[in-house]
C-alpha cells in the first residue's frame, strides 16, 4: 500500500463518498471520474501484492481476510457464505450456488444481502432494484449477441495469428514457474470450446435444464484424446467454434434469453453462457502472447 497509508484510505472512502454525493446531483460524469480513480487505486495495490496460487496457502489467505473481516463488523451472512466457501476449496472442489449466493450490496449505505432484495433497504430506504449485485466473474455481464459473436469469430484468428510459425518444441514447452505450455493453453481453450458446445444444446433443446459446473482448468495438462500436435488441437477447436458460430446466428434472438440452473452460478441466460466463454478466452491471449515472445522474441 502507498506508504502514507491513512491519506490512501481516506482517499479511497472519500472518492466512493464523493460519487455517490455527485450521482445525488445529477453530475454522472465528476460521478463516473470518481469511482474510475477508487478502482484504479485499489487494482493497482492489488496488482503488486503477490499470494500464493497453492490451494492450501490461498485457502489460509481467505481465512486472513475473514478474520478481519470479522474484526471490522462484516456482515454475518456474507461471513457464514465465505466460510462455506473455504470449505468447499480446502475439500478440493467448486463451492455451489447455495453455498455462496450472489451478494447485493446496497448502493447507498453499503447492507449487504444475500439474496435479490424484495423490501426498502432497513438501513437507508434505498429501494430494491438499485442494489448492485455481484456476479461471480465479470465475463457473466452479458454482451450484446452481435457484440458475442463477433468475439467468438475473432478469438480463433488472433490465436492462429500468435502460433504462426512457431515449432511444436516450442508449443509443447512448460514456462520454468512449471504453468501451462502454450500446449495447454490452446487445449483450454478447445476444452471450454467443447463445454460451450454442450451447455448450448442443452439450453437450446430443454426448458431450464441442469449445467454441471465443470472444473475445465483442471483437464489443460490432461493428454488423453488430445490431437497429436498444437496446431491440429487449434484446428478442431477452430471447426467446432464454427459450427457454433452458424448454430447461434440461426436462432431466433429471443432465444439468447433461454435460461438454465448453473450449478455454480445459478440461473443463468444463453447469452450469458456465450460471453462467459467469448470473454474468458480473451484472458488468455496475453499468456499465448507472453509466451511466444519468450521463446522467439518479439
Amino acid at each position: 500500500m502507498h506508504e502514507d497509508k491513512a491519506l490512501w484510505s481516506d482517499t479511497l472512502v472519500h472518492l466512493m463518498a464523493l460519487a455517490a454525493k455527485l450521482e445525488g446531483e445529477g453530475q454522472y460524469n465528476n460521478a463516473k471520474l470518481a469511482r474510475a480513480a477508487a478502482e484504479s487505486m485499489t487494482r493497482q495495490e492489488a496488482y503488486e501484492l503477490s499470494l500464493p496460487s497453492e490451494r492450501g496457502q490461498l485457502v489460509g489467505e481467505i481465512q486472513k481476510a475473514v478474520s478481519a473481516l470479522t474484526s471490522l463488523g462484516a456482515d454475518p451472512g456474507l461471513l457464514d457464505a465465505f466460510r462455506l466457501g473455504i470449505d468447499a476449496m480446502a475439500a478440493g472442489r467448486l463451492p455451489l450456488i447455495d453455498e455462496t449466493p450472489h451478494p447485493y450490496v446496497c448502493r447507498t449505505c453499503g447492507r449487504v444481502e444475500l439474496a435479490q432484495p424484495t423490501k426498502i433497504c432497513p438501513t437507508c430506504g434505498a429501494w430494491p432494484a438499485t442494489f448492485k449485485q455481484f456476479l461471480p466473474v465479470y465475463w457473466l455481464d452479458a454482451l450484446e449477441p452481435f457484440a458475442a459473436l463477433e468475439r467468438l469469430r475473432q478469438t480463433p484468428i488472433d490465436v492462429a495469428t500468435l502460433l504462426k510459425g512457431m515449432p511444436e518444441e516450442l508449443l509443447s514447452r512448460e514456462p520454468d514457474d512449471g504453468g501451462w505450455a502454450i500446449r495447454n493453453i490452446v487445449s483450454h481453450l478447445r476444452d471450454a470450446q467443447g463445454v460451450l458446445s454442450f451447455r448450448l444444446n442443452l439450453l437450446l433443446e430443454q426448458d431450464d435444464p441442469v449445467l454441471e459446473s465443470k472444473a475445465v482448468f483442471e483437464w489443460a495438462k490432461k493428454e488423453e484424446d488430445r490431437p497429436p500436435t498444437t496446431q491440429d488441437i487449434f484446428h478442431t477447436y477452430n471447426a467446432s467454434r464454427q459450427e457454433i458460430i452458424a448454430r447461434l446466428e440461426a436462432i431466433p434472438l429471443s432465444h439468447w434469453w433461454r435460461t438454465g440452473r448453473h450449478e455454480e452460478f445459478g440461473t443463468v441466460t444463453l447469452r450469458q453462457q456465450v460471453s462467459y466463454f467469448a470473454s474468458h478466452e480473451a484472458t488468455h491471449l496475453p499468456q499465448i502472447e507472453f509466451l511466444r515472445d519468450k521463446w522467439v522474441g518479439k
